[in-house]
């Protein structure tokens, strides 16, 4: 199977802002750029994704993907989630990939296997496979054959967005529900799940991050 995944990254400095009460702006940045090493990391050993590309309009974000290997996309014009991953689809669909697979950079607990089992369910294209957060409110990872079928609609609410986007364009929908894949690092308390969790996370010192 011939899938390009597409991890979008807000700047380092800035993403990550609603944990601004309990980690300062240093703890943020570290933490940003902790969470995109392991994912594209995880992403280097996930079987039927062919390659990884980074879609960002800040420079270190680019500089580290480049550095793993993966391919960079840098963002243009008037920002906004959702622009940058049509953008970032189109650039690729001269490769004609059997799909893409969105992938946000915030999942502190995926493993290779987890995103094996959600690539999985889309052996029957035309589909589109949906990860809700653990609140079933937005959308954490996202798997569209093929590229480009539905237009994305990432921000609040998009789980269901996305499903109807997925009935609307006369695909089978699958929706995948995975522990790891439901817990995304976006408000204090998803931080004290993980800090319970007392996981050794490589390459992710949480606990030392967010013990005050």
């Amino acid at each position: 199977m011939n899938l390009w995944a597409i991890v979008p990254v807000k700047p380092l400095h800035r993403g990550k802002s609603r944990l601004a009460g309990v980690l300062n702006e240093g703890e943020r940045y570290s933490l940003n750029i902790a969470l995109l090493i392991r994912t594209l990391e995880v992403l280097q050993h996930v079987k039927g994704i062919s390659q990884t590309v980074v879609v960002s309009r800040d420079p270190a974000a680019l500089a580290i993907a480049a550095d793993i290997g993966v391919e960079i996309v840098n963002e243009e014009g008037k920002p906004g989630l959702n622009a940058a991953l049509m953008h970032a689809t189109a650039m690729i669909q001269d490769c004609n990939p059997d799909g893409v697979v969105i992938l946000p950079a915030d999942l502190p607990l995926i493993q290779p296997a987890d995103i094996e089992t959600f690539i999985h369910l889309g052996n029957n294209p035309p589909v589109v496979v949906v990860a809700p957060d653990r609140h079933e409110s937005g959308t954490n990872a996202l798997m569209v054959r093929l590229a480009g079928l539905i237009e994305y609609s990432f921000g609040v609410g998009s789980f269901k967005q996305h499903c109807r986007s997925a009935q609307g364009a006369g695909a089978h929908l699958e929706i995948c529900r995975i522990p790891s894949l439901a817990l995304d690092l976006d408000l204090p308390e998803d931080l004290e799940i993980l800090q319970d969790m007392e996981m050794d996370l490589p390459g992710i010192k949480l606990p030392s991050i967010i013990s005050h």
